[in-house]
């Protein structure tokens, strides 16, 4: 069941209340003759340049499933249907009509960096005393808009090519980028060389307690990884932009994160055999 986060109660800066649905309840093949939820689009999205309009807007004429304009409509999982002029989430009802929140109809494509150490004691790993795997740490921030621990990562700018969203969020939410002096091109160097290898570890829709019936996350999450703690993995971290504070945490089975994200680093440790 991919419906979990996205199925909480009370929906995100919000007063609405999603309506309830069982497990068996959310693929659109189970017929539901009364399902009538909310419909909401949050008042912060009105007259934004970055935000769609309403979909009975005489001057919206989206091209859905494609590229529209520099606006990236196609999801990673597919075509989806369109029915009454609305995109249905490609994974089932969340209770709730509308975007809620999120900018786009559709997918709101964002990407994730997973950025990687090892914890070491005088330069020597540190391994986990159960599995006797050595223990991995991720650069994790905590969002500023609901307090939780996450992934560094970010909305896909329109025409900006996802390579350059991953770098340019890792910057402005661990390293502070955009209050940088003359420091800032060094790091941004140094961080772009990094950056040019990574493993993709994730590709698709994404649990996110945003998530309505009409608009949904989507992701690539990449594993950049200092594996001798030399580059990145030395540097001073400061929590910028939309973190409230950052650091290097340890891998573990027990970490409850942001969204789906505990999914993503799941896949890191078993990548890099680590301790999980």
């Amino acid at each position: 069941m991919v419906h979990i986060k996205c199925r909480t109660v009370l929906y995100p800066f919000s007063e609405i209340r999603r309506l309830a649905l069982s497990d068996d309840q959310v693929p659109w093949t189970t017929p539901m003759d009364n399902y009538s939820p909310p419909d909401y689009d949050s008042p912060v999205l009105h007259n934004k340049p970055w935000a769609d309009p309403p979909t009975d807007s005489s001057s919206f004429h989206p091209k859905w499933n494609g590229l529209d304009g520099t606006v990236n409509r196609q999801s990673h999982t597919g075509p989806y249907k369109v029915v009454d002029g609305r995109p249905l989430n490609p994974e089932g009802r969340t209770g709730l009509k509308g975007r809620g929140v999120l900018g786009k109809w559709g997918p709101n494509h964002a990407a994730d960096p997973v950025v990687t150490r090892w914890k070491l004691s005088n330069g020597i790993k540190d391994t986990h005393p159960i599995s006797k795997l050595p223990i991995l740490q991720f650069c994790a921030i905590q969002r500023r808009d609901c307090g939780q621990w996450a992934i560094p990562g970010g909305m896909v700018d329109p025409g900006e090519k996802v390579s350059e969203t991953l770098k340019r969020e890792f910057l402005e939410e661990a390293f502070n980028s955009l209050e940088m002096g003359r420091e800032k091109k060094v790091t941004e160097d140094m961080v772009g060389k990094f950056f040019e290898k990574g493993e993709e570890i994730f590709r698709g829709y994404v649990d996110d307690p945003r998530n309505t019936d009409n608009a949904w996350m989507e992701t690539v999450a990449v594993n950049f990884h200092d594996d001798k703690n030399e580059t990145v993995g030395k540097f001073k971290l400061q929590a910028g932009d939309d973190a409230q504070s950052v650091k290097w945490v340890d891998v573990d089975k027990g970490l409850d994160l942001y969204a789906s994200h505990s999914s993503f680093i799941e896949t890191v440790a078993k990548l890099r055999q680590a301790h999980w």
